[in-house]
């Protein structure tokens, strides 16, 4: 079973809507998303994934959430549908790392590098976390970061001369080396190589 084997490196802490989300079959996922939360921290992240903001009584979510000491939670199911990205929620999972990015300054246009490094336990637990994600899902094939996804290009809200992109997440500073090193998942770079 899936979560037993998963359970041995994460905590479980469920999103209160975590039942409303729309149910699919492990066989239909084929993806893995990276993301950073670009908040100070996890509690934070949580008051945004527990905002309702869609009629479902649903919000925005990752599956996994990793903290910056490598300590792992599942919010979302498996066999649920989170939205953490547009178009591809259906057929993946995201693995959100806690990790400030451009926060608080998001959509400023002097405000888009982001420049922290992620901690050595945080990509270790994520390498765990792949390795029984890989094993776990025989259909697994891919992996990306969010900017890779979506690439949206929306006008900077301190300089509406400018456009910026609406996500950049993982970021620059994300070890994409290190993790095709330890990973069999295919990279995606562009939606375009998605089958």
């Amino acid at each position: 079973m899936i979560n037993n084997r998963i359970s041995t490196i994460s905590f479980f802490k469920k999103i209160s809507y975590n039942k409303k989300l729309q149910q699919r079959s492990i066989d239909d996922i084929n993806l893995i998303v990276i993301h950073c939360t670009e908040l100070p921290d996890l509690r934070v992240a949580r008051e945004y994934a527990e905002r309702i903001i869609y009629p479902s009584g649903t919000g925005n979510c990752g599956h996994f959430y990793i903290d910056t000491d490598g300590q792992t939670y599942q919010w979302v199911d498996l066999e649920r549908v989170a939205h953490h990205v547009r178009g591809f929620n259906t057929t993946s999972i995201g693995i959100e790392l806690s990790h400030p990015g451009r926060y608080p300054n998001w959509y400023h246009a002097d405000d888009q590098d982001i420049t922290q490094n992620y901690p050595q336990q945080q990509i270790t637990s994520l390498l765990k976390l792949l390795d029984t994600l890989k094993i776990s899902i025989p259909a697994l094939r891919f992996i990306t970061g969010h900017e890779q996804l979506d690439t949206e290009m929306i006008t900077a809200k301190d300089q509406p001369n400018i456009k910026i992109r609406r996500k950049i997440d993982p970021g620059p500073t994300f070890p994409w080396a290190t993790i095709s090193k330890h990973t069999q998942l295919s990279f995606l770079e562009t939606t375009e190589d998605y089958e």
